[in-house]
């Protein structure tokens, strides 16, 4: 049991370097993400560490920094993702713009082969959302988009 209780001693001893290099992980894999949970990780982290330098035991670092990070996780990271995405564009981009934008039906639209014209002007290769036929001329909308092809469903206005 004397050697457990060395090797004990030697964590308890080291155990600041232990949190020093944790918070660092988390905080590189933060800057990769940045999503804020690995940055409330990390402040859980420094709470262990201050747990560590007031002296006390390991169980209890652990037992600090676990409970600090996820009250950072639960009530702190929620208003700091808020704030943050405040200022965003709402408006639709890329494929998300397209979805539900309609259009007309250029050649015959099938389950293999077709083409559309958006209104916003594109022209796109074309399939049919349910596998039935849709005929030229005929009104329709994107449902999804696969690759470059705009799967569409009729729409009757």
């Amino acid at each position: 049991m004397d050697g457990f209780a060395a090797f004990v001693e030697v964590i308890e001893q080291w155990a600041w370097i232990g949190w020093i290099v944790l918070i660092a992980v988390f905080l590189v894999i933060e800057m990769l993400s940045l999503d804020f949970t690995f940055l409330m990780l990390s402040l859980g982290g420094a709470a262990g560490l201050v747990a560590d330098l007031v002296g006390l035991p390991v169980w209890a670092q652990v037992l600090i920094a676990g409970i600090a990070a996820a009250l950072f996780i639960l009530f702190l990271r929620p208003p700091l993702l808020h704030r943050l995405r405040r200022g965003e564009d709402p408006t639709k981009s890329n494929v998300e713009a397209l979805i539900d934008l309609r259009g007309i039906a250029l050649h015959d639209i099938t389950q293999i082969s077709g083409q559309v014209k958006l209104s916003n002007g594109d022209t796109w290769t074309a399939r049919s959302l349910t596998g039935t036929p849709i005929p030229e001329g005929s009104r329709v909308a994107v449902a999804e988009i696969s690759g470059a092809t705009a799967i569409v469903r009729p729409v009757s206005e």
